[in-house]
């Protein structure tokens, strides 16, 4: 791709070599058609003539001999110690005899700068496959987040944990227990529906996909697909697969061990407990609950979201809606 400042995109690139080699135009014409020098449009024909329309590609601005690079042995000494030690590069460059940022440049362009992404008993890299969504709708990602209830008074958050863990005992089973927060999430714009639950059996699942399909139809959402783990209330659930009928969509499931796959909504847990439910201290789990329906309001109106360029994620719904894609 050229760079933001020039004048010659490789279509224009083309066109004045065309003009020069093919359609007998002058050289100085030519430049003073496509606004730059005689020098450009001397470069250009000579690449067109030598190699074609290939030749009107960009070319990689390396140098072609680096005189002062690290040998290749090396490099692959450091491949074989990343893949042996599976640790950074402060804990092998010692015993390599080079500084750590040789070795963190050269695990940066090979790759493997991220233990992340080596695979721990075998050292091989892992090919993670990257799941997009083209419209709102397209697949929502689907999952349950368990949080303990707060006992009244307030838990060991509150109160630390030998006075909230007497508070938890005192209240009993009304104090004790856990609420279900079944979550779908749009994979485009990141528009997100949650609901605290009793549980989280096929049943209530149902009832919870029929409710968030609700709240997406009165976005203008139609709901194509719709993705969660392996879990037999997703599975098996036959009261489960009669609400995707219901709302006419496709069940797609992560396979097992696989909840990266699902990483839309897993993020999303992740941020609804540090921000909602862990964020601020709840004295009852009442109190909690009440508040997350506010906290969806400003995730989903106010909260703005780096996958989507600073946008909130209703505005990159009605963005998409409107016809403005930016």
């Amino acid at each position: 791709m050229a760079h933001s400042s020039a004048k010659l995109t490789p279509y224009g690139r083309t066109l004045v070599a065309q003009r020069v080699v093919e359609m007998g135009w002058s050289v100085k014409a030519a430049a003073d058609a496509a606004g730059v020098s005689r020098q450009t449009v001397y470069r250009w024909v000579s690449r067109y003539i030598e190699d074609g329309l290939e030749g009107m590609r960009d070319r990689s601005r390396a140098p072609r001999n680096r005189p002062r690079a690290l040998p290749r042995r090396k490099v692959e000494a450091i491949l074989r110690a990343r893949r042996r030690t599976k640790r950074g590069p402060h804990f092998f460059c010692g015993e390599l005899g080079l500084a750590p940022s040789t070795v963190y440049g050269v695990l940066r362009r090979e790759g493997l700068s991220r233990l992340r992404d080596l695979d721990r008993p075998t050292g091989i890299p892992i090919r993670r496959r990257v799941i997009t969504a083209c419209h709102p709708g397209e697949r929502m990602h689907v999952d349950v987040k368990k949080v303990a209830r707060i006992p009244a008074g307030g838990g060991h958050r509150m109160l630390g944990r030998a006075r909230g863990s007497a508070n938890r005992r005192r209240a009993g089973a009304r104090g004790g227990g856990t609420d279900y927060l079944h979550s779908m999430v749009d994979a485009y714009s990141r528009v997100a529906y949650t609901e605290a639950l009793p549980n989280e059996k096929g049943t209530t699942c149902a009832d919870f996909l029929i409710r968030a399909g609700q709240f997406f139809a009165s976005l203008e959402v139609q709901i194509e697909e719709v993705m969660t783990d392996e879990a037999k209330n997703y599975t098996v659930s036959s009261d489960f697969a009669d609400a995707l009928y219901e709302l006419l969509s496709r069940h797609k499931t992560t396979g097992p061990y696989r909840p990266r796959i699902n990483g839309k909504v897993e993020r999303f847990n992740r941020t609804l407990g540090e921000e909602w439910a862990y964020g601020k201290l709840y004295t009852t789990n009442g109190g909690r609950l009440r508040a997350l329906s506010y906290w969806l309001d400003y995730y989903n109106h106010r909260r703005p979201h780096t996958a989507l360029g600073g946008l909130t994620p209703m505005q990159a719904l009605v963005n998409h809606v409107s016809g403005k894609h930016n």
